[in-house]
């Protein structure tokens, strides 16, 4: 099955290189008119079912690229919840030494009041697992499933799958790009990038 893994269009906290987990926005107008361009451009590949993030972000997205297509929504698929970081760019967090402590630990430490990276990157996987039975239990049989979600979903997802395999930073996409995968339901053969 081809899955292909789209990041949702920029919204005003991605400008503003805000951590945007939990926090509810739609597209910005500059994220709305990118994405049309890409579309435009004929950048994302057809698809025969979407599976979207709960988030309006992703939904929007998605009703942009496929307006036609059936979407199956995902609430485990939503991103990162960035608990006390959460809004914040890294300017208003400079000087936070929890702040501070987590930027040296590589992103590895848990967000304060907020999800670990070990529970973020499991509940994204099993999203992306809850999915699939989802369709299948549905009798769908789909060539092409885009799913549009969070950059931090993707990584998740592909870090775990991917092949070749890279680590989790390495799968880091802008809004609007992604991936195209090969998934034969144990490994995803990258195919190529979205933009």
């Amino acid at each position: 099955m081809k899955l292909i893994w789209i990041r949702h269009g920029q919204t005003k906290g991605n400008q503003e290189k805000r951590y945007i987990g939990r926090t509810e926005e739609v597209l910005c107008p500059a994220g709305i008119a990118q994405i049309q361009e890409n579309i435009r451009a004929c950048q994302y590949p057809k698809a025969d079912l979407v599976v979207c993030s709960p988030m309006k972000r992703c939904i929007q997205t998605a009703k942009l690229i496929y307006p036609d297509v059936p979407c199956v929504i995902e609430e485990n698929l939503r991103e990162c919840d960035f608990g006390r970081f959460e809004g914040k760019n890294y300017q208003e967090l400079t000087g936070d030494p929890a702040y501070q402590q987590w930027i040296d630990s590589n992103g590895t430490l848990p967000f304060p009041e907020g999800e670990t990276v070990e529970a973020f990157q499991n509940r994204t996987v099993e999203g992306f697992w809850s999915a699939l039975k989802k369709i299948q239990a549905e009798g769908l049989h789909p060539e092409t499933v885009a799913f549009v979600v969070h950059g931090g979903t993707i990584m998740s997802v592909l870090e775990q799958y991917g092949r070749p395999a890279q680590d989790y930073y390495a799968y880091q996409v802008k809004n609007g790009q992604g991936y195209c995968t090969e998934f034969d339901g144990t490994v995803m053969q990258i195919l190529g990038k979205i933009l």
